[in-house]
């Protein structure tokens, strides 16, 4: 039968008192011994990477998102462009803000989708 290393190494670290204590404190409520807790730690950081999982496909509503929120900043820059002039011009976001409540939500940008294909066009946006 093989027994395991034994495990005589030491490693001495200062810390403030303060973090030690806090340490202390987590290890405790964690149920662990403070060696525990840092050879723990120091495995993981010495163990191989695990491989990477590829990232799941987003779904298509999350694009439709991004492709909002996206549109929604291309709009707001676009009426914000005029005060960079020094003259600020309100109307334009007036038209996207239909509830006046000085934000243009995601629904109210999404109401400028009229096929529902997830983007907003030129000939959409200058519909409203």
């Amino acid at each position: 039968m093989t027994r395991p290393p034994k495990k005589s190494e030491t490693l001495e670290i200062r810390i403030p008192y303060a973090a030690k204590q806090a340490f202390m404190a987590r290890c405790k409520a964690d149920g662990v011994s403070a060696s525990e807790a840092l050879r723990g730690f120091i495995e993981a950081q010495v163990a191989p990477p695990s491989p990477v999982a590829p990232k799941p496909a987003r779904p298509r509503r999350s694009r439709l998102k991004m492709a909002l929120a996206a549109a929604a900043a291309l709009a707001v820059g676009a009426t914000a462009l005029p005060s960079l002039a020094g003259q600020v011009d309100r109307s334009g976001f007036g038209r996207f803000d239909l509830d006046h409540d000085g934000v243009v939500s995601l629904a109210e940008f999404a109401s400028l989708d009229r096929n529902h294909d997830g983007a907003v066009s030129l000939d959409e946006l200058l519909r409203r």
